[in-house]
């Protein structure tokens, strides 16, 4: 079972912070899941449950990419198109942000787009939305493929967004976005039957904007397999509820892993 590793809340149970993304997408690096119960959700699929496929994978290193090029290629295979959400999701403008920049927790604790380091051999990360409806806002999604040049660079990802959520309680996310009122933890590979990747990272909690006011349900999940960090984020809005907004997220999760073994496992 997986020790809780953040329950952060900030002032007065406002936004807080940790892990999540600016306003293009912080998808790529950060969230967690407590003990595998869905964080403030009691639905069947949140934050809480690792997603994918749990079958036998062989991964083949021959197909892991080792190029920029090749990574953008498998980045353009697997990362989430609006189907990946299921019906009524739509692209935002702008639609992909990257592969020039990914975003990094400054000290401040605000989230800004930099370049990535030498260990980052490409990432991209692509925006939606669910559009308003009657008594229901307009729910904002997006997703993040990272690849890196090795497995323990992938992995000092997911150890770098356990450390974010614990030094920056409040974050921004961008202009007018905050998230807090936290709760965060991971599964790693093998343990509570997490076995669709090797590190599974999960946090839930408040999102405040500007536009959108608040405070609506934040939920975001990071995968980490092999070489590889897929990430996921939904920010809430009027009417939007819990449930509807953890099965989005898993729902285009479980979409890209699916896709990622598929591109680099072993051919019959």
């Amino acid at each position: 079972m997986a020790g809780l590793l953040a329950g952060c809340s900030g002032p007065g149970g406002g936004p807080g912070g940790g892990g999540a993304g600016d306003a293009s997408a912080r998808a790529g690096a950060g969230g967690r899941t407590g003990d595998g119960a869905t964080p403030g959700s009691g639905a069947g699929a949140g934050p809480g449950t690792s997603p994918g496929p749990t079958r036998t994978f062989a991964p083949d290193p021959a197909r892991s990419p080792t190029t920029r090029a090749a990574a953008l290629d498998l980045i353009g295979r697997v990362i989430a198109d609006p189907d990946s959400f299921g019906s009524g999701v739509v692209k935002r403008s702008p639609y992909e942000s990257g592969p020039e920049t990914w975003p990094v927790l400054g000290a401040d604790c605000v989230w800004q787009r930099r370049k990535p380091g030498p260990g980052v051999l490409a990432t991209l990360s692509r925006s939606f939305e669910l559009p308003a409806a009657a008594g229901k806002g307009p729910l904002r999604l997006a997703a993040t493929v990272t690849v890196h040049r090795t497995r323990e660079g992938a992995a000092w990802e997911v150890a770098e967004s356990v450390e974010e959520s614990m030094r920056c309680p409040t974050q921004q996310l961008g202009d007018g976005e905050l998230i807090g009122s936290l709760v965060a933890g991971a599964l790693f590979g093998g343990e509570a039957n997490q076995k669709s990747s090797d590190d599974f990272l999960s946090e839930s909690g408040q999102y405040r904007s500007s536009e959108l006011g608040g405070p609506h349900y934040y939920a975001w999940q990071q995968t980490q397999t092999l070489q590889f960090t897929v990430s996921v984020t939904g920010k809430g809005a009027k009417g939007r509820t819990e449930r509807e907004i953890d099965e989005l997220v898993v729902q285009a999760q479980a979409a890209m892993l699916v896709r990622l073994r598929s591109a680099v496992e072993k051919q019959n």
